[in-house]
């Protein structure tokens, strides 16, 4: 039988690997334009880091992890998500000891177990952005219009929504006024619901079951119970996004699945998708460099689900470029093949190691969009010349093979 990739997890082939290495290079762009700087973690980690970072009330944890005890008897996992990493490496590296500004990006590979579906796959992949020691609620307009800045630079139309999470010092208010209403509600509301009344109550509010959602229209907002300070910088982001063209709603439902944010959380939806259409979230996390044993460090950042955006992205036309090098006498494939070594020190060469027809060599030049078709048959053999023609100008001609390569200063 035949060994099959696991389920939930692909491949990622022409032509949509184009598309992906185009997503890549575009959002690397514009996260450096916004100035963040590349970071790399590993894609395994201690159990403990997501148990601390992701929190033991998610599903993440309870029901999504990939974790096994390795043979050196480690508890280890495949990252879930981004965050969790880059947060343990700003501590490890001593970053949350130095003043200054630290903005990163990544991209990878995440690993969830859960059901695999149309946008959701085991294996996935995240462009992320954190950015540590930056209180300001500008910042938080910052990373908002950075995903803004990528999304429009793809054409992806999309919706953003925003709310806040309160702080530590508002939080707990809310907390007992939304435990109060539960507590009212209890024998109407999910299983999934009960349990994270016990260990997280707000993550009820994300709570997908129609009846459940019918239920919370009732529930204490958390924007009614905001402290001063943190309803003055909801009342700045507003501002801020209004006036730099930003369109919002604000969605009082919004939470994050993760434990450890705070104040603002902000989600990207495209109405182009199914079920699963948010493409982007993110939010502040001021509470979780602390929680992880650095110093208290303010944060915020956002992920952006590549396989979901993939799909909305289309590929600009190329313009023809390169050079499609063809023998027509077995003889000639030592001369093609030295052409075609030098030629890409500078560009791209497609070069078939078999003879064929003038005809069947400017079908395949062609159908690789080269800029130039260069052909050696019998004649050009002898008298060391190469025949090229333009495929844009369509004009043809035949050159010494030293003034060709000149062509390309090679």
């Amino acid at each position: 039988m035949a060994i099959k990739a696991l389920r939930g997890m692909k491949d990622i082939l022409p032509p949509i690997s184009e598309k992906y290495l185009y997503f890549l290079k575009n959002c690397s762009k514009i996260a450096q334009n916004f100035g963040f700087e590349y970071i790399e973690t590993p894609i395994l980690e201690e159990t403990a880091l997501f148990q601390r970072s992701v929190g033991e009330s998610s599903d993440i944890i309870g029901k999504e992890m990939y974790s096994f005890i390795d043979k050196g008897g480690h508890d280890i996992s495949l990252r879930p998500e981004g965050t969790a990493g880059v947060v343990r490496s700003f501590i490890e590296n001593k970053f949350d000891r130095q003043e200054g500004n630290f903005r990163f990006y990544y991209h990878g590979p995440m690993f969830r177990y859960e059901r695999p579906q149309k946008g959701r796959l085991r294996e996935f992949h995240q462009f992320g952005c954190e950015s540590f020691n930056e209180s300001s609620v500008y910042e938080d307009a910052n990373m908002i219009l950075l995903v803004k800045e990528i999304l429009d630079f793809f054409n992806i139309d999309f919706s953003l929504k925003i709310n806040s999470l309160g702080c530590k010092k508002c939080m707990p208010t809310y907390r007992k006024k939304l435990l109060e209403f539960l507590d009212s509600k209890e024998d109407q509301i999910c299983k999934d619901c009960l349990r994270r009344k016990a260990t997280n109550p707000i993550r009820v509010l994300d709570c997908k079951e129609e009846s459940c959602q019918n239920i919370y229209i009732d529930a204490p907002k958390l924007l009614d119970n905001l402290c001063d300070s943190c309803k003055n910088d909801f009342e700045t982001l507003q501002n801020l996004l209004k006036e730099n063209g930003v369109k919002f709603e604000i969605d009082p439902f919004l939470v994050r699945g993760l434990d450890y944010y705070t104040k603002t959380a902000f989600e990207f939806v495209s109405s182009h998708l199914g079920a699963q259409n948010a493409i982007a979230g993110g939010g502040r996390f001021d509470r979780l460099v602390e929680f992880m044993g650095g110093r208290p460090t303010p944060a915020i950042g956002f992920a952006i689900g590549i396989e979901r955006v993939l799909d909305l992205i289309n590929l600009p036309k190329k313009d023809r470029d390169g050079v499609y090098i063809g023998v027509m006498v077995e003889e000639g494939l030592p001369l093609g093949f030295k052409i075609a070594s030098k030629l890409r020190k500078k560009i791209f060469v497609e070069f078939p190691y078999v003879k064929k027809s003038l005809r069947a060599h400017l079908k395949g030049a062609d159908k690789t969009n080269v800029k130039y078709a260069a052909i050696i048959g019998e004649d050009e053999l002898n008298s060391n010349s190469i025949w090229i023609k333009d495929l844009e100008k369509k004009k043809e001609e035949i050159l010494k093979i030293e003034d060709f390569l000149k062509i390309f200063e090679v």
